[in-house]
């Protein structure tokens, strides 16, 4: 089984009842939290998944106690669902890109900001690992017990071995790079500085994928990134991220700024080159400097910035590399105080705001869900961590949607954006298609 007996039984023997009625108890595990979710997933129907680069990991299974919301103040509304839980439990968080939700079947099952505590959860954080588990109110936690204990080890991870592959462009690649040169003709006439585009590409396998093989393999070729994935019924969002939203852990707060990229090249010192040419790119430096300047904007009313280094950094991933400013500050706003102030960064909406998001309904033609939402966790002290929701890609069955974008500014060229796109794109469809 994959929770060993002795750790069920002390489940079973320890639950606790909270104000809100929830019956919760806790127990030591050596358990990746990985397998929890590969394990449960198709029984549960519900699954969740956040991997930080430093190694902390979140995993939970199946619906205790949730909270939905939609509009301007959604992530605000989440926060009942913390109430009353212990120290030691999470919820799971997702939310789409849009405050009022995805807009397209495809994207049914998930709404515009989601918080939920899990049936069975398991937390991996300085090398320990624990079993959370909660039942909902009226019902005996000994169901939540016995699900535990029908759970057994997942095999290896494996790639999907599809018998036919058919991808396509959505919308057709010369279409979007005309909405390339129409953002950027408006950026070099003044109307905007920055609006992100994104198009999709779209796999059809000819037989279903196992999502959680593929976090799997994601998380162990990707290390440097977050990995993360959210099932509902039978379709999975999952990706790679390499953007930090927000963290929170006690009064400091932390973020990024990530804007501009160059590829990556397997010599080194060819990949220094263009590592250098990006930090000396007046077009990624000036865009760069939009995302600093707007997130630092934003969380002046409920943080105090401690520090910003005066120059970007390059952050390194497998096909793409980045410049990031790297954001500490102190606070006493929650995570999702936070994450309300901070969505959508300029990173992956543009600049001014408004302006932009306006650029984005007339130019884009794709519904882009969770894409450049939110995926990760918090307790109820307010701490915790979520990711931009980007590399990434909604599995259903044996389809899936790819997601990619990027800023257009001054000197943006259509041909350029569309090889870049294609590199964001690369680790996941190469692991789909096999290429």
């Amino acid at each position: 089984m994959l929770i060993p007996r002795t750790t069920v039984d002390d489940l079973a023997a320890t639950f606790t009842r909270t104000p809100s009625g929830l019956s919760v108890a806790v127990a030591d595990v050596d358990l990746d939290p990985l397998d929890l979710v590969r394990s449960g997933a198709a029984a549960f129907g519900t699954a969740a998944y956040s991997r930080s680069p430093d190694g902390r990991q979140v995993a939970g299974l199946g619906v205790a106690h949730q909270v939905t919301a939609a509009g301007a103040d959604r992530l605000r509304r989440l926060r009942p669902v913390l109430r009353d839980l212990p120290a030691e439990a999470i919820a799971v968080l997702g939310f789409s890109y849009r405050p009022d939700g995805p807009m397209s079947g495809e994207w049914l099952g998930f709404p515009a900001a989601v918080a939920t505590v899990p049936q069975l959860a398991v937390i991996r954080e300085a090398g320990r690992s624990r079993l959370v588990a909660a039942a909902p109110p009226g019902v005996d936690p000994s169901t939540v017990v016995a699900a535990a204990a029908t759970l057994r080890a997942p095999g290896r991870p494996a790639a999907p071995r599809a018998a036919s592959v058919t991808v396509s462009s959505e919308p057709a690649v010369e279409e979007w790079k005309n909405s390339v040169a129409e953002a950027a003709a408006a950026a070099e006439a003044g109307v905007i500085e920055k609006v992100v585009l994104a198009r999709t590409v779209r796999v059809a396998l000819g037989s279903p994928v196992f999502a959680f093989d593929l976090v799997a393999l994601l998380r162990d070729r990707y290390p440097g990134s977050r990995t993360f994935a959210w099932q509902s019924g039978e379709a999975t969002f999952l990706g790679v991220t390499p953007e930090l939203l927000v963290s929170r852990r006690g009064s400091r707060m932390a973020t990024v700024a990530l804007a501009g990229s160059a590829p990556r090249n397997p010599a080194p010192d060819a990949d220094r080159r263009l590592a250098e040419g990006l930090l000396t790119s007046d077009k990624d430096r000036a865009e760069q400097r939009i995302v600093v300047d707007e997130i630092v904007r934003r969380l002046e009313p409920i943080a105090e910035v401690v520090d910003i280094p005066a120059e970007p950094v390059i952050d390194r991933h497998a096909t793409v590399q980045h410049l990031a400013t790297p954001i500490v500050g102190r606070t006493s706003a929650t995570v999702l105080e936070l994450a309300e102030a901070l969505h959508p960064t300029p990173a992956v909406g543009g600049h001014p705001t408004p302006d932009a998001l306006a650029f984005q309904e007339k130019l884009e033609q794709i519904d882009r869900g969770w894409y450049a939402g939110g995926v990760g966790w918090a307790d109820a002290s307010g701490d915790g961590e979520i990711g931009v929701a980007l590399r990434c890609a909604l599995i259903r069955g044996e389809r899936a949607i790819l997601y990619a974008g990027n800023g257009i500014v001054v000197g943006s060229d259509p041909e350029a954006e569309v090889e870049e796109t294609r590199l964001k794109l690369r680790p996941l469809l190469g692991l789909l298609t096999g290429a």
